[in-house]
Order: C-alpha cells, then sequence, then structure tokens
C-alpha cells in the first residue's frame, strides 16, 4: 500500500472500458428509440415478413414458410437477451405509448422476453446488428407458446390470427393486439 493518489478522469474512463460499460460512438439511426452501455431499444414499421413454424403442431406447420403482414414492433436487446412488444399504431412511439403484447409463439406475453430456441442471434447489440436481430428471429421456428397471457385476442386465437393472414393477403389488424399494461420507458428500463 502507498501514499494514497487522487483519482484522474483519464483512470474513471479506463476502468469504465474495463467493466465493459463503455458504448461504442455510433450514429443513431431515427429507428432507435433508447441506447445504454447494456440495452438497445428500437422500433420497426409494419412490413411482411416469412414466417416458420415447427413440424410438431400439424396446424400450425400448415403455415411454414408463408409471408404475413406484421404488426409494428418494438425490440429491445441487452446482452444476448431479446425482448419484443407490439406498437398499437405504426408510428415512432414516445416514451408514454402504451405497447401491446408481441404475438407470436416463443414470446412471452407477460415480459415480452423471447425464448430463442433454434434463432441464431448475434453476439452484439449495436446499430449494425439491427437487421441482424430482427433477421435471425424470424427466421427461427416458432415452436412453443411461453408465458400465461393470450399473445391475441383474435376469436380464434393465435393459429386463427395467423391463418387469416397467411400470403400476405391483407393488413395486420391492429384490433386484435393484447394490451401489455406497460409504456414504451417501463418496458425499455425493465430488466
Amino acid at each position: 500500500m502507498g501514499e494514497a493518489q487522487e483519482l484522474t478522469t483519464d483512470f474513471v474512463h479506463h476502468l469504465a472500458r474495463g467493466l465493459g460499460t463503455a458504448v461504442p460512438t455510433e450514429i443513431l439511426p431515427e429507428n432507435v428509440v433508447a441506447r445504454t452501455a447494456e440495452t438497445m431499444a428500437w422500433w420497426t414499421p409494419a412490413t411482411v415478413r416469412s414466417m416458420f413454424f415447427a413440424a410438431h403442431d400439424p396446424e400450425a406447420y400448415k403455415l411454414n414458410g408463408q409471408r404475413f403482414f406484421q404488426p409494428p414492433l418494438v425490440w429491445k436487446v441487452n446482452g444476448r437477451e431479446l425482448w419484443l412488444r407490439a406498437l398499437p399504431e405504426n408510428r415512432r412511439p414516445a416514451a408514454a405509448t402504451p405497447l401491446m403484447i408481441a404475438p407470436y409463439w416463443n414470446v412471452d406475453g407477460e415480459t415480452g422476453w423471447t425464448c430463442q430456441s433454434s434463432m441464431r442471434s448475434p453476439d452484439e447489440a449495436s446499430v449494425n446488428t439491427i437487421t441482424v436481430w430482427e433477421r435471425a428471429f424470424f427466421q427461427s421456428e416458432f415452436t412453443h407458446h411461453s408465458g400465461t397471457r393470450r399473445l391475441t385476442t383474435h376469436p380464434d386465437a393465435f393459429l386463427g390470427l395467423w391463418s387469416s393472414l397467411a400470403g400476405a393477403r391483407r393488413r395486420f389488424p391492429l384490433k386484435y393486439l393484447a394490451p401489455a399494461k406497460e409504456t414504451l420507458q417501463e418496458f425499455v428500463i425493465r430488466r
């Protein structure tokens, strides 16, 4: 032990980098809604994507590989974990925007946490990996219902909703999204 020395700003920055809390300098695109050293959140407008379903559910497997209109979504990545919520409108959300449950198997209705099963997720969360996270989610197999909450208010439940949308015949009916009972702010800061 030696004589105490005054802390310098350089030392604190060096310590923070060593602890992995440094955020790289990035130009944030308009779709990013929040960014910290640990978490990145962004939104995607409604679009059309292919979806894949596991063969163990014969009714779901009939939909395998078809294209579907998707609702607008909010994505959150922390480390290698992914959370997902839907948006009630097709526009960039604000902090007070109420979120909806993402109507997908493998996504927990309570929290939005995603079971990644066959998903090949990237090793990091950065602006450069946003499309990689999205592609990994939609190129994985939807295999099972996660959690206790209903994923949709559609009268024919999950399979009824996606069956009605198979082949991208019509836009995603936002009226069938179930409330998540949290705002964008609450979703982003929740761990």
